[in-house]
């Protein structure tokens, strides 16, 4: 995280006994003034997670049913399920969310459509021309969800948030969150950018504090230190070409990535198939993502670390792929 988040984690925590602000006012004018965006149109929530989780209770329910691509964020099945909705799964083309599929599965009883961009846990994304046209042959009385949890990484100019769909339309939202470029994961903070109507709606069903005020006082300071998420920007960019220029040289293939991971594919044979390399880095002190519950059981997801870290997981893999 940012030393400024830090010191003003640190300082918030020294009036524990205090509740927090209920609306997270500094937060969400803070929010609004970094990224252009209306504060009274921001919902803060304890991740992004919970924005995704609010939404699906409050448009979705028994006999309906969301839609996400293939391999999208889980978050969005459980989140249906938990409010007795069904989730359906779009093909994808190339690991890539494909619109025309999606389009195809929405019915009377869609109620919400996910789309993760870029996407976890492949990486890869859909260009503001595809998102809007996802949007412009949506009945209005389907909510379209861009979960945007990576776009501090993106630097397509093809690309776009959402921030743009959500001004122009009333059933568009974009989620964000603090987890990633800005590293306070452990804090659980994120935020929705909605049309008036879906942020009231959000306002009436979220818990009254649900952002604490140290987490609320980290992102202000953290939003307030630009230069370290474009110097997180810049060492991403660099550690993760450097890693898929590794696979690339040890024959593994992956999935070019626009996020702060790669999506790797491993053989299928004993000793250095995904399960196996899984348990051998975690043996070699470097912990990587199993994918099986995304229906990718050929593949780890890797995220860019520390540049120590990184060095340590090529030294680990060439020992089982060198072509030395």
């Amino acid at each position: 995280m940012s030393d400024k988040a830090r010191a003003a984690h640190d300082e918030a925590a020294a009036s524990l006994h205090l509740y927090p602000d209920g609306g997270a006012s500094a937060l969400r004018e803070k929010i609004a003034e970094t990224y252009g965006l209306e504060a009274e149109r921001i919902v803060c929530g304890a991740g992004s997670d919970e924005i995704l989780q609010l939404l699906t209770k409050a448009y979705a329910g028994e006999g309906d049913n969301i839609i996400q691509s293939d391999h999208g964020f889980l978050v969005y099945k459980l989140a249906a399920f938990s409010c007795g909705a069904e989730a359906h799964f779009a093909p994808e083309k190339n690991l890539t969310a494909d619109i025309d599929e999606m389009l195809k599965l929405v019915d009377d009883r869609t109620k919400i459509v996910f789309l993760a961009n870029p996407n976890n846990p492949t990486g890869t994304y859909l260009p503001e021309a595809e998102v809007r046209r996802l949007r412009e042959a949506l009945p209005d009385d389907v909510l379209l969800v861009i979960d945007a949890a990576y776009a501090e990484y993106m630097e397509a100019l093809d690309y776009s948030a959402g921030e743009r769909l959500v001004n122009e339309f009333e059933n568009v939202v974009m989620t964000r969150t603090f987890s990633k470029i800005y590293g306070l994961a452990a804090l659980r903070l994120g935020w929705g950018y909605c049309p008036p109507a879906v942020a009231d709606v959000l306002n009436r069903i979220r818990g009254p504090f649900n952002v604490t005020a140290p987490a609320q006082a980290a992102g202000v300071a953290a939003l307030d230190d630009q230069a370290f998420v474009e110097r997180n920007r810049s060492h991403n960019r660099e550690e993760r070409d450097l890693l898929q220029q590794q696979f690339g040289g040890m024959g593994l293939d992956y999935i070019p990535s626009y996020g702060n991971f790669i999506l790797v594919r491993f053989p299928n044979e004993p000793g250095r198939n995904a399960d196996d390399i899984l348990s051998y880095l975690k043996e070699g002190g470097v912990i990587v993502r199993e994918m099986y519950p995304y229906k990718l059981d050929d593949y780890l997801r890797v995220t860019i670390g520390t540049r120590e870290a990184n060095r340590k997981l090529i030294e680990l893999l060439k020992e089982k792929f060198s072509r030395d």
